[in-house]
């Protein structure tokens, strides 16, 4: 039997639009028995994690950042306050029945107080310079990221209620629990009790289990919850709803008008999306609904009539076709050269176990005789010189330079059509763009191209042009 119910998760920037969620994703028109057989995964208001851990983009030191850093007396205090001024003001913007904001506001100054207590304890304990917190603090990072979800969770179930539906609040943080049961564990006994024919859960993106979910996920522990969710309850469907449509390109450089809605993909695609940073879901998230066989569509929030695009395991494309055009402007390229290296094993693996000791993430790599090149994302300079010192000093008879650069890919789940290459690099020719390396792979899924980090919009641009809005032409070429 096919499963009734589909688990969806809506996005912070998404969340933070509360009315337009109302209107298009939570209620949307359905009335009675058409609100329900729907699990609703949440995460925080868009900007409230970065208040509580860090800016995520520019770094910005939130209450966990100035509580670990422990260099500004009353540093950590001050910008718990601002989280709770945060929670109250969000709060004020959505709920117009004053018992009801009421409840939304002490349910806040509840969980605030209460770390507060928790985190004033371990302040006064590591005073005393005998005791080490390290431990300690992963936990203090855990509890912080949950209190975003936790509110958002509650103040939606809340308005839900407010407007009829029989909405139920699932706190998944464990906030208050001395012992942590695994991931699965904790979502099958928060839904047990739950009749999704008359009940709606609106559930924590976070989740407090064992092993820590930041830990193990950054910030992509949501999507976690979701797929984990997903795959527990033998969804009919996984729906991601997002502030934008999963498009062949960034609208915002090619424009509007040219930009086009996928619609249709596979997880393959997916992952090599989630590679390039521009997720559609968290590649271990998506792992799950892949293996388990359940569809995934990421919806755009504010357009309610739009089905998204569907994502399938065993998705191909009609015919040959780029579904999108993306990339990294700022890609470090680690070359290590050994003259000595033909015909000798042991390299690769010497040069991984730095790169994971470094922490560095690896977008792509390439090898010939005596050459490996690893693309590396979000490694700041510094790392990158320690990176270069540790391999210089193990191999001091290699030659091993890094620098900048940017890899633009056509992907899609079928690139055989032939013609395809030769005519994306005349597109990039005409355009200027000089390409330092191209790779493409047998399985005909992406092409990745190396160009200077300055050339990054045109090529964009110039590939889209071709690879998309002229891919008819590039057919006819190919058929004459």
């Amino acid at each position: 039997m096919t499963a009734a119910h589909s688990v969806e998760k809506i996005g912070g920037t998404s969340m933070a639009a509360t009315s337009t969620v109302f209107d298009n994703v939570l209620i949307a028109g359905r009335e009675g028995a058409e609100l329900y057989n729907r699990i609703f995964v949440v995460s925080a208001y868009a900007g409230m994690t970065d208040l509580l851990l860090e800016h995520k983009k520019s770094g910005e030191a939130g209450v966990y950042a100035h509580f670990s850093a422990n260099d500004v007396e009353g540093g950590w205090q001050d910008a718990l306050a601002r989280v709770r001024d945060a929670m109250h003001e969000r709060n004020a913007q959505m709920f117009v029945r004053p018992e009801s904001l009421r409840e939304a506001n002490r349910f806040v100054d509840d969980r605030i107080a209460a770390l507060d207590a928790c985190l004033d304890d371990l302040d006064r304990l590591r005073s005393h310079g005998r005791f080490c917190l390290k431990e300690q603090m992963v936990t203090v990072r855990e509890m912080l990221a949950g209190l975003g979800e936790a509110h958002s969770a509650h103040s939606t179930a809340l308005l839900l209620r407010d407007r009829g539906v029989n909405a139920v609040f699932v706190d998944l943080t464990t906030w208050n629990h001395d012992e942590l049961a695994s991931l699965d564990d904790q979502i099958l006994k928060a839904l047990e009790p739950i009749d999704l024919a008359t009940q709606m859960p609106i559930v924590t993106g976070y989740a407090g289990c064992e092993g820590g979910m930041v830990r193990r996920y950054a910030r992509g522990y949501s999507e976690m919850t979701f797929s984990r969710i997903a795959v527990l309850t033998e969804a009919r469907e996984a729906i991601i709803h997002k502030e934008f449509h999963l498009s062949s390109a960034d609208p915002k450089l090619v424009g509007t008008g040219k930009a086009r809605k996928i619609g249709r993909t596979n997880y393959d695609v997916a992952d090599q999306l989630a590679n390039l940073g521009m997720e559609a879901i968290h590649p271990r998230a998506g792992r799950g609904l892949r293996q388990s066989e359940i569809p995934l569509r990421v919806r755009n929030t504010f357009d309610r009539e739009d089905e998204g695009t569907l994502i399938r395991g065993n998705y191909v494309s009609d015919k040959p076709r780029v579904e999108i055009v993306t990339g990294l402007q700022t890609v470090h390229a680690l070359q290590f050269f050994e003259q000595d290296m033909v015909g000798e094993k042991g390299y690769d693996a010497a040069i991984l176990e730095t790169l994971t000791k470094h922490g560095a993430w690896i977008v792509s790599k390439s090898s010939n005789a005596n050459t490996i090149t690893h693309y590396l994302s979000g490694i700041a300079a510094a790392k990158m010189e320690r990176i270069v010192t540790d391999l210089e000093r193990a191999y001091p008879g290699a030659v091993i330079t890094s620098q900048p650069v940017a890899m633009v890919s056509a992907i899609g789940s079928d690139l055989s059509e032939p013609g395809l290459v030769p005519h994306a690099l005349a597109a990039l020719m005409d355009a200027e763009v000089d390409v330092l390396a191209m790779q493409h792979q047998i399985r005909n899924v992406d092409v990745q191209f190396i160009i200077h980090s300055h050339d990054f919009d045109a090529a964009i641009r110039a590939l889209h042009g071709a690879l998309v809005e002229d891919a008819g032409r590039l057919g006819q070429r190919a058929a004459a």
